[in-house]
């Protein structure tokens, strides 16, 4: 089977941290004396938080899934099928099955300007929350367990926010925007990152032209 590429359509914007903060984890192996338990992931040379391009991937994939895929509502995986939007579009979760290339990358996201100049003028570029574990009958800390630290991206905090989309001979482009932009409105029902339920997370994507990045990728399907 011929697969020839048409082309690559490339979307840049920027991701917003909008009302709470945003908690990507990165590793550690040991915790210095006043360190938090829970660092966010941060670039090895500039030493600045950023968010992974995998991480937004993962969680449009996953809520898309949740509304269209029956395997991933019974099992909680991602989809395995080859042949829906979503294994197109994001990749086949099973290497067996895989009928086509995926056709998205999203990069990571490096904070703007704007938001490093923010940072220096505050001499921080993250917060750090602490949480403990309550008794509700007591109304003090369950069990003894002392409180945790959880570092966070602080709110009004902006990442130039880039994504491509190829596509082939064949392909429904106009379903693959609508889809696309579909995802990213539920992202920002949602939320990104880890710690979601307790506030984390809220995020809002928008295209180069100041509109939600949902209402670019419509008009850009001409709907």
């Amino acid at each position: 089977m011929v697969i020839k590429m048409k082309d690559i359509l490339e979307f840049k914007g920027t991701l917003q941290v909008t009302g709470s903060g945003l908690r990507i984890g990165g590793g550690k192996d040991n915790v210095g004396i006043g360190e938090t338990d829970n660092p966010i992931i941060r670039h090895p040379i500039t030493h600045r938080p950023y968010v992974p391009g995998s991480s937004v991937k993962g969680k449009i994939r996953s809520l898309l899934e949740s509304r269209y895929c029956p395997d991933t509502q019974r099992t909680g995986l991602p989809c395995k099928c080859g042949e829906c939007f979503v294994c197109q579009l994001f990749g086949c979760g099973d290497s067996k099955n895989i009928q086509s290339p995926s056709r998205l990358v999203f990069r990571d996201c490096q904070p703007t300007e704007e938001t490093i100049r923010t940072w220096e003028e505050a001499g921080v570029d993250s917060e750090v929350k602490t949480e403990v574990l309550i008794d509700r009958n007591k109304g003090l800390s369950y069990g003894r367990i002392g409180p945790r630290t959880m570092e966070r991206i602080p709110a009004g905090s902006a990442f130039d926010f880039a994504f491509s989309l190829r596509y082939f001979e064949g392909d429904n482009l106009r379903e693959y925007l609508l889809k696309m932009a579909e995802g990213f409105e539920l992202l920002e029902k949602h939320y990104l990152g880890g710690s979601g339920s307790r506030g984390y997370g809220q995020v809002r994507v928008v295209a180069a032209d100041g509109k939600p990045m949902a209402e670019y990728l419509r008009a850009k399907a001409g709907a």
